[in-house]
């Protein structure tokens, strides 16, 4: 009562900023005190829907939102829209700027033009990966004049013409991405220039757009950041057009456009002093050595990125002369990487933030221990498959990388458990990844618990030797872990799992593998960790019924699950199928007590609100074709395996 009282005396400004202080705890807060649960109403302006039968009551509430997800919201369909425009105050829709569809496979274009029309100062729309959309669920974006940033990566269905009325509708577009939409061409891209003349960001990746629309894409004076990443139609020759074009240019990716040579960046960064970023993995067969000379005029470049390309040390060399104010530098996969390479290199590059060294395979732990030296401000270390790693370049590592929150050491097989102790030192770890390394135990996990509090991932996949023990330093230290990989460490038990049970803030658990957890250790999981979002349970064999009941009745957050190869009778999967309302992605994969009628009545206990199911190939000509054909029409993509 002393605490509600002190809070009256507060004004709202203030009590405003005190909830936006607690973080994840604002929730408890604003559960026992009316005076934040007052002021939450009033100033939330974001809100992400998670279940469908609290959206009314919660749009009802929150009235000043302004910004919408439902990306995690299944079944939303035209119908829900209706409902929540003519029951109830519609008044939340007055002020939303922001709306999140994506995935939203069931909202059709009468719903969503519906919805459009209904919030007139609407500046952002993300209908990602609404794979059924076509050109009618367009003409219904284009409603929205005021927009300003829209996603529509994988909209399969858009054509030019879509496109178009995109284009003739939104003319204040600065924001467009249409990654993976196949069906729009050079027409559809030379239509958007002509009118949306304000874009800043463009993103046309995987598209079968010619050079031709890279002469129309350099008439936006405005564009900042371009995209154009799988591109495999445009050669140099289309880059030729942006060297003239696009002035204000800061960022371009051309990953993977196998018809773009070093001739052809040549020519953009001639064009463009002031670029900032570059993309160039997977184009290029070599760095060669005048498109590095070119980069000395490049005074402002934070980040280059040339994963899979041949590099040699006298490049590498230049690049330090070149290129020192570079913050992020990715050699994934590159051919020629050398320790007497990183080490000239580092000589002018010692402001590096990100490193990305992944299967550069040549290097030892003189080069690693260089990147301790060099770069005292490194936050980000990607090593995976760098196999000559030692406990003696990660001793250099936890002595002068203090602000290390994320590194990549999978399949380094030379981390042992005195390489994990030096590098405990790192406190701030976030992200750790260990997978495959085989040599270290629950001697070295203990290091890593005791002494990096802030760790939210961590990836054990296959690291053998790791047990129950370590679990229990694991959840005793890092606390906030929200992502745990654990497949295949077949030395975890019930045990293990009742120390997971611990860890309140998980939400992603991979257990595939683990022969030697049963329904008892599950149910702990599913009773305690409330924010399991996404389980992988796959070649867990001893896991039976009730170990699925369990999951059904207490998981109720589950997004996806992987059920492959799991002994699970027909009643359990059609009730688990059933009772989960927030199940998007299941994994059903050889069930070997679940017969074709059993596995046909659970697909339909979830059908509306399911939205992607793998099954097996042989299942495909069994299963009843009217209950595939109605999954496919409500936006299920089914996968055969």
């Amino acid at each position: 009562m002393l605490s509600e009282s002190v809070l009256c005396l507060l004004t709202e400004d203030l009590l405003i900023r005190l909830l936006d202080k607690l973080g994840p705890d604002r929730k408890q807060w604003r559960l026992v005190c009316k005076d934040f649960l007052r002021v939450e109403l009033v100033s939330r302006k974001s809100i992400r829907i998670l279940r469908i039968e609290f959206l009314l009551r919660l749009l009802e509430k929150f009235c000043n939102i302004e910004t919408l997800d439902l990306s995690l919201c299944p079944r939303i369909e035209d119908g829900v829209v209706s409902v929540l425009l003519t029951q109830g105050s519609a008044s939340w829709t007055r002020g939303l700027r922001r709306l999140v569809l994506s995935r939203a496979t069931g909202l059709g274009h009468v719903g969503l033009e519906i919805l459009i029309r209904a919030c007139p100062m609407l500046e952002a729309v993300d209908v990602s990966h609404c794979w059924g959309y076509g050109d009618r669920e367009a003409a219904a974006l284009s409603c929205a004049a005021r927009l300003r940033e829209l996603n529509m990566d994988k909209c399969l269905g858009v054509t030019d013409i879509g496109l178009a009325k995109i284009a003739v509708g939104c003319e204040k577009l600065e924001r467009l991405s249409l990654k993976w939409c196949l069906e729009i061409s050079d027409l559809g891209i030379d239509l958007l220039c002509k009118k949306c003349l304000d874009l800043k960001f463009l993103d046309v990746s995987y598209l079968k757009v010619t050079s031709e629309s890279l002469r129309s894409i350099a008439s936006l004076s405005k564009l900042e950041v371009f995209v154009m990443v799988g591109c495999s139609l445009v050669d140099d020759g289309g880059l030729r057009f942006l060297e003239k074009g696009c002035p204000l240019l800061k960022a371009i990716d051309v990953s993977r456009c196998d018809c773009v040579s070093s001739s052809g960046l040549i020519s953009v960064i001639t064009g463009h002093g002031d670029l900032e970023q570059l993309d160039a993995g997977y184009c290029l067969s070599e760095l060669s050595a005048p498109l590095v000379k070119c980069l000395e005029n490049l005074k402002q470049l934070r980040i280059i990125r040339i994963d899979g390309v041949r590099v040699s040390d006298f490049i590498l060399q230049t690049m330090a002369t070149n290129c020192k104010s570079l913050v992020e530098l990715g050699l994934s996969k590159c051919v020629g990487v050398t320790n007497k390479g990183i080490i000239q290199l580092l000589s002018g590059c010692g402001n590096l933030k990100v490193l990305d060294l992944t299967c550069c395979r040549f290097m030892s732990d003189v080069a690693i221990s260089t990147i301790a030296d060099y770069c005292p401000n490194l936050v980000c270390l990607k090593l995976e498959s760098c196999d000559m790693v030692t406990e003696k370049c990660l001793y250099r590592l936890g002595l002068n990388c203090s602000l290390l929150e994320e590194l990549d050491l999978t399949d380094c097989s030379g981390v042992d458990d005195i390489a994990l102790r030096y590098l405990s030192r790192c406190s701030k770890l976030v992200r750790l990844k260990l997978g495959l390394c085989t040599n270290i135990s629950d001697i070295g996990l203990a290091h890593i618990a005791c002494n990096c509090p802030n760790m939210t991932e961590l990836d054990l996949y296959r690291c053998v030797r790791i047990g129950d023990d370590g679990l229990a330093a694991l959840t005793s230290g890092c606390k906030r872990l929200t992502k745990l990989n654990l497949s295949y460490c077949n030395r975890i038990t019930d045990r293990g799992l009742e120390y997971i049970s611990q860890l309140g803030e998980l939400s992603d658990l991979e257990l595939r593998g683990l022969s030697n957890i049963t329904s008892i250790g599950i149910k702990s999981v599913a009773i305690s960790c409330q924010r399991l979002a996404d389980l992988d349970l796959k070649h867990c064999e001893k896991i039976d019924d009730s170990g699925f009941w369990a999951l059904a009745f207490y998981s109720q957050n589950l997004r996806q699950i992987n059920m492959s190869y799991c002994i699970v009778s027909d009643v359990v999967l059609c009730f688990l199928m059933g009772n989960l309302k927030r199940l998007q992605d299941s994994k059903l994969v050889c069930l070997p007590k679940v017969t074709v009628n059993g596995l046909e009545v659970a697909l339909r206990a979830c059908c509306g609100r399911i939205k992607k199911v793998k099954l097996q190939r042989s299942l495909r000509f069994l299963l009843s074709s009217e209950m595939l054909e109605t999954m496919h029409a409500r936006g299920c993509k089914i996968r055969w395996d």
